[in-house]
């Protein structure tokens, strides 16, 4: 099992997620790297994950604490490698109070006529198969614990359909969305809440990926009401608030963070 301890922020027991265990798939990618280090600054203990290598994974603290940050390669696609997951979080802390459910790919417009099937499977096995897989491990240990919080990355595409929307993309957030409210439903009485945070275009690589004609992103954002990418700390700001106890009455909540994007 690859894993890693890096050098952290803020110690655990300071801040808005004091000591709050938390996995964060994704991890090394633009957005992923924000949610660590927002939480770390929270005063959160993480378990870093993503299928990347993390040589070049950075967190640059003001103090350190060696010990409220872990790392492991994680194919969230993967039933062993969720449960290696869960040991490492439960072996290391005694258990799991927050999951993140962040991995996640994009794609530029293809027809629905010319997607491959298996760039289709592809997008379906990350996208939602991940966070189920996510939501299926953690919700023992949660339930035996007394609760717990799960925040799905989804997309404003979950929530709002477009001619110029992937489709595949859109499906697989929308299933998201879905997988999110009944979670919500099925394990509320059991002290888990689930949310999912639907941003808009976000200022990073997925999005020049799936916009690499400047042209084409920028006729994207001019239909944003506020007529710009959000920026990756107010998708943090809103996964963060998800996490912690001030949504503590909050569960089967989507939270858009898209300039205004659902309503245009």
């Amino acid at each position: 099992m690859a894993t890693g301890r890096l050098r952290s922020g803020r110690h655990p027991g300071a801040g808005r997620l004091a000591g709050k265990r938390t996995l964060i798939t994704g991890a090394a990618g633009n957005v992923g790297m924000g949610l660590v280090q927002g939480f770390l600054a929270e005063g959160a203990q993480i378990l870093a994950a993503d299928l990347a290598v993390f040589n070049d994974f950075e967190v640059r603290p003001t103090t350190g604490n060696a010990d409220a940050l872990l790392t492991i390669r994680l194919d969230v696609t993967d039933p062993a490698d969720w449960n290696r997951a869960l040991t490492l979080i439960i072996s290391e802390w005694g258990g799991i109070d927050v999951l993140v459910n962040n991995a996640a790919i994009a794609s530029a417009l293809v027809p629905i006529d010319a997607r491959e099937p298996e760039d289709w499977d592809q997008m379906m096995a990350i996208n939602l198969r991940g966070p189920f897989l996510g939501t299926r491990a953690v919700i023992p240990p949660m339930r035996d614990a007394g609760g717990g919080a799960i925040v799905n990355l989804s997309s404003v595409a979950g929530l709002a359909q477009s001619r110029s929307m992937d489709a595949a993309y859109a499906a697989s957030k929308a299933g998201l969305a879905m997988l999110t409210r009944v979670t919500a439903a099925q394990h509320g009485a059991d002290g888990i809440r689930c949310n999912s945070v639907h941003p808009g275009p976000i200022d990073s690589a997925m999005m020049r990926a799936a916009y690499p004609d400047p042209e084409a992103l920028a006729k994207r954002l001019s239909r944003v009401p506020m007529s710009r990418a959000a920026s990756i700390a107010e998708v943090v700001a809103a996964t963060i608030f998800l996490a912690s106890d001030e949504s503590s009455f909050t569960t089967g909540t989507a939270i858009g963070v898209d300039g205004g994007a659902i309503v245009e």
